[in-house]
């Protein structure tokens, strides 16, 4: 299987809901380093996974619409705990929705499968992987 992974970053603010989170129940800030691989059997014609530059473009499109904000105010996010696995499914589900509606180009087509990695910390990180 081939990989290729690109990276960024976002900024968010946002609570947690149940004391299981102690302090973290009220409002504060995470910055999350997100890595997106991408993953085929087979190279396409360029001997490509992905053209890298479609892919860093594409994750900063979805990351644009998280970043800077206050995700407890973000109506799709209602009654969820915003947490940096739920993040990661989140992050997945928009990549993949780009990659089906063509804006990652012709190669990300025969992506097969993908990883969506969130790390807090360089001791904390949550991913979500699945098929595209």
């Amino acid at each position: 299987m081939y990989s290729l992974t690109v990276r960024d970053h976002f900024m968010i603010a946002h609570s947690f809901n149940g004391e299981i989170f102690g302090p973290a129940q009220h409002t504060h800030g995470a910055t999350y380093v997100v890595d997106v691989t991408f993953r085929r059997e087979a190279l396409d014609a360029d001997d490509l996974v992905i053209d890298i530059g479609l892919a860093g473009a594409g994750l900063k499109d979805v990351l644009a619409g998280l970043n800077m904000r206050d995700l407890d105010e973000e109506p799709a996010f209602s009654g969820r705990n915003t947490t940096t696995e739920f993040l990661a499914g989140v992050v997945f589900e928009r990549m993949r929705e780009a990659i089906r509606a063509g804006r990652l180009g012709d190669s990300a087509r025969g992506v097969e499968g993908m990883s969506v990695t969130l790390s807090e910390s360089h001791i904390a990180w949550a991913s979500f992987e699945g098929r595209v």
